[in-house]
């Protein structure tokens, strides 16, 4: 039985979405899901299933950064998750980039103590086919898409201002901080894994600055609803 997660196998899905924050999932069961009910909601970490498209999903909260994310994952695996899509918001780090597009990672640099402790510096990648129709959900929301690598970061307020740019440089499209855990312990334990992210501020360039809340609600609810797809998709 998982430690964290005050949940059973009969009550998960295969297939699991997993937002940071416990109010996106409140967001995606009101808005998304059909008959979406509690699971777990120890610790913060809520988790919901319902159906999306006719098919039983799990939306599991992670919370911030990859040493919660390393325990969620591990225990939502035990409880029989085979997919895995991370679906949340970043800050955007490529030209033109503006907030409100949606990035797809091929593979997460690992910038914090938990991906570096499971991954090394080599940066792991997300699975292939799932990151194919997250790419193809994401497109089909309309809004503008960017897929490449992103970096995964421990701090989300970084006292060394030249640290984007020094990513934007190295070819980073954005930074978040729950990706590299996702895809460097994913396939360890037998799971897909892929991530989906609203851009919700732009950290370099000529115009920085954060969207406003709804503006970022309604792109990481789209991205929301292409990782549900993706997961269907592929199920």
């Amino acid at each position: 039985m998982p430690i964290h997660l005050t949940t059973t196998r009969a009550a998960q899905s295969p297939l699991a979405l997993c937002p940071g924050d416990p109010d996106r999932v409140r967001l995606v069961a009101a808005e998304l899901l059909e008959g979406a009910r509690t699971v777990t909601e120890a610790r913060g970490l809520l988790g919901v299933t319902g159906r999306w498209r006719g098919e039983p999903v799990t939306v599991q909260a992670t919370g911030m950064g990859g040493g919660s994310t390393a325990i969620v994952v591990q225990e939502l695996i035990g409880l029989g998750a085979r997919s895995l899509v991370r679906a949340g918001t970043c800050g955007g780090l490529a030209p033109g980039l503006a907030a409100g597009s949606l990035v797809v990672a091929d593979r997460a640099r690992a910038a914090d103590g938990a991906a570096l402790a499971l991954a090394g510096p080599e940066p792991p990648p997300a699975d292939p086919p799932l990151t194919d129709a997250l790419a193809q959900a994401a497109a089909a929301t309309g809004r503008p898409l960017a897929r490449g690598t992103i970096v995964s970061t421990d701090l989300f307020y970084d006292p060394e201002p030249g640290r984007p740019a020094r990513w934007a440089a190295a070819g980073m499209l954005a930074v978040e901080m729950e990706a590299a855990v996702l895809f460097a312990l994913a396939p360890r334990l037998g799971a897909r894994a892929g991530c989906v992210c609203a851009v919700s501020n732009v950290l370099v360039g000529h115009d920085p600055g954060w969207a406003g809340a709804g503006r970022v609600r309604e792109a990481a609810l789209d991205a929301c609803r292409a990782g549900l797809d993706a997961l269907v998709a592929t199920r």
